[in-house]
């Protein structure tokens, strides 16, 4: 090897050391990377910020911005609680989570998936009296599963598509990845059906600060539209059909107030005096299409939020209530939910009498927020996301993400256009904020792979990776065909615990390519071997920002991954070589 290529080598070996120190965060360690290859003369200056512009950071910035988007309008998270009314025991609970994250993950990027089914397994543990931890870590493992199905659910699958573009001229297309993602998430679902018992039984999720103010009762008030399904229901039926999720506490009627009991009839224009938790307020009201007291009255924009704050015993809001202060009127504030221990209210909020240490959900510009809350001496509380109040825009996010998914895979139009186009769309029609937008996008992700792009490359441009695919190439030359895509697929599974998932694609996908180059294989194979090697981390909590999500809410131990994710390892080698090899001939 020549001295420019011991130099490559060095650096991402370097890079890996510090991945493994975890001194630095992953994005910086890449930049330290990119700067020190620029520094040894592997990447010239005027090619250093290449990686900025290459189409994969404009995909995976646009499909975590779609993934958002649908993520929002609710329609999973509500098909898995209309599913978890009719199922009770906790394998078949199992079942269905990680079977609706694992198809999930292939329409939108995995972690997103996971995130809007978290919440699900935390009712389904509740309701059938089990730990957490039980469902949180088979559905991470399904959601890194299901990533593999089609070009978005992963990045490791849109760099490899890139890497086939240069060899062959033809990118992977949406689907192409169809036939090995969808065997091994069946037998990935299989085997967690029957393998979580190997995780142990006690572990107990960290309790975060939202949780430690333990706000069960929020009381919110929402008026029944002319045409609803709830109109001619009794309260009892109305609330059985939301599973007991939340309780009917009054209902305000031709102006007056009465108090609620089981066989009130509802009728259109009552407003239901609500108490529930706050996800389950928002999901009863949006699946009912119920309208917010008030909220037909005031256009949200993006810069509309909501907050949680306690009032203070200073407070002006004290002894008075949101009508009377003119709330909405003078400050553009909105009460929607009040939570008072120990009490259950009869009005609706706007029209309570607030009192000190009432904890309320205010509405309003999140910009101006700061300086009212001041104003009024409410204190903002522990961060918790609160969907409250947000607007939901239903399947319009679904209908555009299709769009997207179809116009790739007919080939109409470059993944990286059809993408950003229903990225664009999603802002202008508004079923994402933009705001939201922003904070969707996980932009270390994307320095990361601006900066890992120039420097991967250096393998390619110093002749690196022919040297170390022709030494592999030695190594399998004594191997049977279905050898070497196995050792291809092993030692993906092997460099991605220690490496981002996308750096490892872009370290190995050219080793790869010239590994069958070099053998007279086909490349095509070997590139999904790589993709799913690069996917498939089950052994640590770090390897994936999957793994990551569940480690804190599941209590998990470091070692807990092995147990559960070594065989699943073994059972991906095992079972994912023939399927790569029956749908890529070599």
């Amino acid at each position: 090897m020549t001295v420019e290529q011991w130099l490559s080598v060095a650096v991402l070996f370097g890079m890996m050391a510090l991945f493994l120190w975890e001194r630095f965060r992953y994005d910086v360690t890449a930049i330290i990377a990119l700067l020190c290859a620029i520094a040894l003369g592997l990447v010239k200056p005027d090619q250093a910020f290449t990686g900025f512009s290459d189409d994969i950071v404009i995909i995976v910035g646009s499909a975590l911005v779609i993934s958002a988007a649908v993520q929002r309008s609710g329609l999973i998270e509500d098909a898995v609680a209309y599913l978890s009314q009719r199922i009770r025991r906790v394998g078949s609970q199992l079942l269905l989570l990680t079977s609706c994250v694992g198809l999930a993950s292939g329409l939108v990027k995995n972690v997103g998936a996971l995130a809007m089914l978290m919440p699900a397994a935390t009712q389904f543990a509740r309701k059938s009296d089990t730990n957490p931890s039980v469902f949180l870590m088979p559905m991470s493992f399904a959601s890194l599963l299901g990533g593999l199905m089609t070009l978005v659910g992963t990045s490791p699958n849109i760099i490899v598509s890139r890497v086939r573009e240069e060899m062959t001229g033809r990118p992977f297309g949406m689907f192409d990845y169809l036939p090995t993602g969808l065997g091994l998430l069946i037998v990935g679902l299989l085997f967690l059906r029957l393998g979580y018992r190997l995780l142990p039984s006690d572990r107990q999720g960290t309790v975060s600060m939202g949780q430690a103010l333990n706000l069960s009762s929020y009381e919110t008030a929402a008026r029944v539209p002319p045409i609803n399904q709830s109109i001619g229901e009794t309260l009892a039926d109305f609330v059985a059909r939301h599973d007991h999720d939340v309780d009917v506490t009054a209902i305000q009627r031709g102006g007056h107030s009465k108090e609620a009991h089981s066989e009130m009839v509802v009728e259109a224009g009552d407003v239901l005096v609500l108490t529930g938790e706050p996800d389950a307020l928002e999901r009863v009201i949006a699946r009912d299409g119920l309208i917010l007291t008030g909220q037909d009255k005031e256009q949200q924009d993006d810069d509309t939020g909501v907050v949680e704050g306690v009032i203070m015993a200073g407070s002006a809001l004290v002894d008075r209530s949101a009508a009377r202060m003119r709330l909405q009127d003078r400050l553009r504030l909105r009460l929607i939910a009040i939570s008072r221990e120990g009490e259950k209210l009869a009005k609706e909020p706007g029209q309570s009498i607030l009192r000190a240490g009432d904890v309320i959900v205010l509405q309003g510009a999140l910009d101006m927020m700061p300086e009212r809350l001041r104003e009024l001496g409410v204190l903002p509380i522990a961060e918790r996301q609160i969907r409250l109040g947000t607007a939901r825009r239903g399947w319009l996010a679904v209908i555009i993400l299709a769009a997207a998914m179809t116009a790739t895979a007919t080939g109409l139009v470059p993944v990286a256009i059809a993408f950003f186009a229903a990225a664009g769309l999603i802002l202008v029609t508004g079923a994402l904020p933009v705001r939201d937008a922003y904070e969707a996008i996980e932009w270390p992700i994307l320095i990361m792979l601006g900066a890992l792009i120039p420097v991967s490359a250096t393998l390619q441009s110093t002749g690196a990776s022919d040297v170390i695919a022709t030494q592999l190439s030695h190594l399998a030359a004594t191997l049977p065909p279905w050898g070497a895509v196995m050792l291809i697929l092993a030692a993906a599974m092997a460099v991605t615990p220690f490496l981002n998932n996308a750096a490892t694609v872009l370290v190995m996908a050219p080793i790869a390519a010239v590994f069958a180059s070099d053998l007279g294989y086909r490349p095509e194979a070997f590139l999904i071997a790589t993709a799913i090697g690069a996917g498939c981390d089950f052994l640590t909590p770090i390897g994936h920002q999957c793994n990551t999500l569940v480690f804190g809410p599941g209590g998990y131990k470091f070692s807990d991954y092995a147990r559960l994710g070594a065989p699943l390892s073994l059972l991906v080698l095992a079972v994912g070589t023939p399927l790569i090899l029956w749908t890529w001939p070599l």
